[in-house]
């Protein structure tokens, strides 16, 4: 797994703590594999191949050049699967930055019985809450081309702060193992499609 570098001036390394814990995690939970230092990529870097699931997440704005669009998109659509996770008010810009690379792909909410929720652990409503901003339902969003979900986007939830270290943000343990939970149900289910 590697954490997505983009342009825009976007917190891209935020939660720095996160993707280690949720590997860590996943490592012992659902027996992956993965290397437990996660690399960094740059969105127009061909190291991107390297690597089956990307993650990005951040508060602000996002650009991808005309290079990183044109990798991304293969990446997407070579196998590929890139998480989101908004880390509030990433939304307006990371809509932006999809539609240039997918301009007739519009994201669609997840119906909870999809099985991106119903992996190793259950999530019968769908995403869970970690974190309150807006008083607006946590939602899970997808990119599905031809049939295959390539992105998923976890919106109003904050699921990367819930894997960060416990002090970080004091969140107990409960809210941290769900966080953590559903972070591991996407990183299996990329693996199995």
């Amino acid at each position: 797994m590697a954490t997505l570098k983009y342009n825009g001036g976007g917190d891209w390394y935020a939660n720095p703590t996160a993707l280690p814990n949720l590997i860590e995690f996943c490592n012992d939970a659902i027996n992956t594999n993965i290397k437990t230092n996660p690399e960094t990529v740059e969105a127009a870097s061909i190291d991107i191949f390297n690597y089956p699931i990307i993650f990005m997440t951040g508060h602000g704005n996002v650009l991808f050049s005309e290079a990183a669009i044109d990798n991304l998109k293969t990446y997407l659509i070579s196998g590929g699967f890139l998480h989101i996770s908004d880390n509030y008010g990433l939304d307006k810009f990371i809509r932006r930055e999809i539609k240039k690379i997918f301009p007739t792909l519009d994201f669609q909410e997840i119906p909870y019985n999809h099985p991106i929720y119903h992996q190793t652990f259950d999530f019968k409503e769908g995403v869970p809450k970690i974190h309150e901003h807006d008083n607006k339902t946590p939602q899970g969003f997808g990119l599905f081309y031809e049939g295959r979900l390539i992105c998923f986007y976890d919106y109003e939830a904050d699921l990367s702060d819930g894997w960060e270290d416990e002090e970080v943000h004091n969140d107990p343990f409960e809210i941290r193992e769900q966080a953590l939970q559903m972070g591991a149900n996407i990183i299996e289910y990329a693996f199995k499609n």
